[in-house]
């Protein structure tokens, strides 16, 4: 007798997570694979890959394809059909995805904040005149210049763990690293300093994670979500997408660079009883000293509201720049 199988649910597909293999892009992977399975029940594995931004450590990154470099893979794998969703730090992707991809959402932030990671100084102020301090990142460089121009800026490429491992080896007096990826590995006694963003502003997206996916040719953006759209928006930090849409839409304004020694921060405060998106931005020149520095605020409710701000905290900076200021050749942000 043939049993009755009509009621056994079909099994389903694991859904394919593409990541790069650094120790932090798996622990953001893992991140979300564990939420996806515990909220879904759904199997996710994930597909491992090596980057170019990974292997190209000897050069600047504005010189060999800017921050896509971390991504390009990774989007192959999506369009070839090996995965289904990637997952970024936010600060990563470039302001244009190609044609066909999209930010299906963004998570909850971690610590924004810039991070100082030094054997024998407490901060930034305790460095001695001359100390030598590393980070590859334009936007650091002009607000540290701006901060403290007696100081050796000397550049750091690699993953989290080369740079820990190049400062231990006495190559430098202090790094500068972003919080989050420090906090998210466990390495949060390292930081000596936490930088507050009045002092440092951060990078576009920094400390956020993009979840993103390949929308089918044909299909339309208002088209009703697939199931794994609808679990990957129920991830999603509704702040979180709304702030960091507005950074982004600073630099996507500004020409989309990555080489642009900028920094956008977005941060929700109260005014009487209303939340307000308030975006603070700064640029920098990668040969000149000073910062230009706006601040908007505006009462954000939808992805358009808070690209809208962002394009008018930077009409805010092209006002102020000196000619030629915004053409300047520069390396990664």
């Amino acid at each position: 007798m043939t049993a009755d199988t009509s009621t056994t649910p079909p099994t389903l597909r694991p859904w394919v997570i593409a990541t790069r293999e650094s120790r932090l892009a798996l622990w953001q992977a893992e991140h979300v694979r564990d939420l996806l399975q515990q909220r879904f029940g759904r199997t996710v594995s994930l597909l491992g890959m090596t980057t170019q931004g990974d292997q190209i450590l000897d050069r600047a990154l504005s010189k060999v394809g800017g921050k896509g470099l971390f991504v390009k893979e990774l989007e192959v794998a999506l369009e070839a059909g090996h995965a289904d969703l990637a997952v970024h730090s936010l600060k990563d992707v470039p302001m244009e995805l190609p044609e066909g991809f999209v930010l299906a959402a963004v998570m909850a932030r971690e610590d924004p904040r810039d991070a100082l990671v030094s054997p024998h100084h407490a901060s930034l102020q305790d460095l001695p005149q001359g100390a030598v301090v590393g980070t590859s990142s334009l936007r650091r460089l002009t607000q540290l210049r701006a901060l403290r121009p007696d100081l050796r800026i000397e550049p750091l490429r690699g993953n989290l763990d080369t740079r820990l491992r190049k400062l231990d080896e006495g190559l430098y007096d202090a790094i500068v690293l972003a919080a989050a990826g420090l906090k998210r590995l466990g390495l949060g006694e390292r930081i000596r300093q936490f930088i507050d963003t009045d002092t440092m502003l951060p990078a576009a997206g920094q400390g956020a994670l993009g979840l993103e996916i390949r929308q089918l040719p044909g299909t339309s953006p208002h088209a009703t979500p697939s199931e794994l759209q609808t679990a990957l928006l129920d991830l999603a930090h509704q702040p979180t997408w709304l702030a960091t849409a507005a950074e982004r839409a600073v630099s996507r304004a500004l020409g989309g660079s990555c080489s642009m020694p900028l920094a956008a921060f977005g941060d929700w405060q109260t005014y009487a009883g209303q939340d307000v998106l308030r975006l603070r931005v700064r640029l920098g020149h990668p040969e000149q000293a000073g910062l230009l520095s706006a601040e908007r605020c505006a009462a954000v409710q939808t992805l358009a509201d808070a690209e809208a701000l962002g394009r008018e905290a930077a009409a805010a900076l092209q006002a102020q720049a000196p000619q030629g200021w915004l053409s300047a050749p520069g390396t990664s942000g």
